[in-house]
Order: structure tokens, then sequence, then C-alpha cells
């Protein structure tokens, strides 16, 4: 036992040099546990290495259970709290207020004047209603800009909470925030940010079963997660409700987005992307990396892009892809166009 908990011990201290996440040592240790249950398993009896981890597998297999017990406590007990704090969320009115506090206009003032927004495309934010799949990397600089421009209504989605291997580039989460749900953090990070707003968050995942209803909701979907999956869903309901989508996505220090919108004529997502590429062509950052600054360089084009699709400001990225390298300071715009097989929003669709 002696020999496990040194080991363990290294392997936490190790990780803590290396600033990796509690939940990456944790998986660490795991490992180290279902080595040493696989050790008496295979030795034979009296085998010294059996011996230095205590002779006998039934110590291990009663400290496993009652960890599992106590790990399975401490997560119900988190997803109570989430629904808890979900269900005594201030939701606010669903329907954004029609007029302006004086506070309102002086903190607009520089919207106002610029003659592609004006009043009437303030008004237009403060009516809007716009959903944020994802409060990591993307989501944080899209929802702060949306926060601070105006927009009346934010729905925010995302089943993680705050680690603190998010925090190099998630900025709208702070060390304090570390262990609590992402949107939870989010919206009072909003909310401290523009009171004159209504945050809707959902602490989980989108699924299939409330995809459609929830999407409804909203005017405009902006989608900044890490997992094609959830890409390909929220596309998919996008083109079957007509709502038009922003999409960004970015590795290591390249980063792209584009306006979604096929009920104007443009490529939906899948058109461009027909399908996941394997996983090792696209790792995910935490194994890929990515550069602190590139979610917020992407993510603010991504709100901007929110501003002007709401607004009708400027041209739009509809039918075109911005992508961004970050290593070598080049920006380039391509040209998308829609596919006739595509299965989501093509002529032949199923």
């Amino acid at each position: 036992m002696l020999l496990f908990l040194a080991m363990a011990g290294a392997l936490w201290g190790i990780g803590a040099l290396m600033r990796t996440p509690k939940s990456a040592r944790w998986v660490m240790i795991l490992i180290l546990y279902v080595a040493v249950l696989g050790a008496h398993l295979v030795l034979p009896d009296g085998a010294p290495l059996r011996l230095s981890l205590g002779g006998s597998i039934e110590p291990w297999l009663i400290v496993g259970a009652l960890l599992g017990l106590a790990l399975g406590y401490r997560f119900g007990l988190r997803a109570i709290r989430a629904k808890v704090a979900e269900r005594d969320a201030p939701a606010g009115d669903d329907t954004p207020k029609q007029t302006f506090e004086p506070v309102e206009l002086e903190r607009y003032a520089r919207h106002i004047v610029l003659r592609e927004i004006g009043g009437p495309g303030q008004k237009a934010l403060k009516q809007s209603k716009v959903l944020v799949v994802g409060a990591g990397g993307l989501g944080s600089p899209v929802l702060i800009y949306l926060a601070a421009s105006g927009v009346g209504t934010i729905g925010v989605i995302d089943e993680d909470v705050v680690d603190n291997g998010n925090l190099q580039r998630q900025v709208i989460h702070a060390d304090a925030d570390i262990g609590r749900p992402k949107v939870f953090s989010a919206q009072d990070h909003m909310l401290a940010l523009n009171p004159f707003l209504t945050v809707k968050p959902y602490n989980r995942r989108l699924t299939e079963d409330e995809a459609e209803e929830l999407i409804g909701e909203y005017d405009l979907v902006l989608d900044g997660t890490d997992n094609f999956e959830t890409r390909y869903l929220v596309n998919r309901i996008c083109v079957k409700l007509g709502k038009p989508l922003v999409s960004g996505a970015l590795t290591q220090w390249e980063g792209q987005l584009s306006l979604f919108d096929p009920a104007n004529g443009t490529p939906c997502y899948q058109c461009i992307f027909p399908e996941a590429p394997a996983p090792h062509l696209a790792p995910p950052c935490a194994l890929a990396g990515v550069a602190g600054p590139l979610p917020g360089i992407i993510g603010t084009m991504m709100a901007n892009e929110a501003v002007k699709a709401i607004t009708g400001a400027g041209q739009t990225l509809r039918g075109r892809m911005v992508i961004h390298d970050a290593l070598y300071a080049e920006t380039r715009s391509i040209t998308l166009q829609p596919r006739a097989d595509c299965p989501v929003c093509g002529q032949h669709k199923d």
C-alpha cells in the first residue's frame, strides 16, 4: 500500500508541476490502481511485487469500492446542485423590453452613432434571442461580446465545469470559478458586465431529444463546440427550422468561421464537411494544443458576424469562410457553394 501511495503521490506531484488538469491526474492514478489489481490477478502468491502491494487483492477491492462510492456521491451531489442552480437561476422575462433605459443609451452610444447600426440596429439587438452552444474557448469571447453589444436574450448550453486547464484561453471564467458549471460562471460574468440582459443557462449537453425545441426559441445560433456529433446536430436542426448558424472551429494556430444559412441560399455546415474526419486528423485541443489568444480572435469574429446578421450591417460571411493562420498572421476568405447531394439541405435530401 505504501508503494502505491508513493507512486500515486509522485504522479499527482508531477501533474501539478506540469499544470495537468486534475481530471487527467485522477485518470493516471486510476490506471495505476487498475495495474495493481492486474498484478494481484496475474502474479503468483508470494511474488515480490505482490508482497510489496500487500500480498492480497481483497483490501484493494475494498478501497476501490469505497472510493467508487465517494466519487459517485460527489458527482451525484454536483449534478443535484447544478439542477437546483439551473432551476433557481434568475431567468427574467423571455421577451426583452422594447425601450431603453437612459443608462443603456449611454452604454451603446458607440453603436448608435455607427450609421450601419444606429438606433434601429441597437433595438434589433435588444429584441434578439441568440443561443450559444458551448461556453469554452470560442464561447467565452462570443458570450462576452454579445453581452457587451446588448443582445437582449442569450442562451448558453454546456455540460462541463470550469477546470484549471481551461483558463489559458476561456476568458469568461476566473480562477475562483474552478469546479463550477461553465454556464453559471458565464452567466455571472455576463450579468456583471451588462445587467440589462436575460441570460438563460442550460447546464447539460445538447441532445437530439431537445435540440429542436431549444433552438426553436432563438433567432440565431452560434456553435463553438469541440465535437463533430454536436456540430452536425446543431446544423441539422438549424437547417430544418430555417435558423442562421454562425460556426467556428480552431486547432493549434489556425481557426475558421462562416455563417451557414441555407434558407437564404447558402450551403450548410455539412455541405462543406460531409463527414467527420478521423480522430487523429482532428485531435481535441487537449492533445493538439491551442494558442491562448486564438479562440479570442475567432470567437470575437463570430460575435461580430452575429451583430451584423441581426442588424443587417455590412456584408456577412454567408456563402464564405474566413480562415485565419495566427502563426503567420495571414487571413484569407474562400467562397462556399451548396451541394445538391447534401443529405441535410440538398435538393435530393431524404
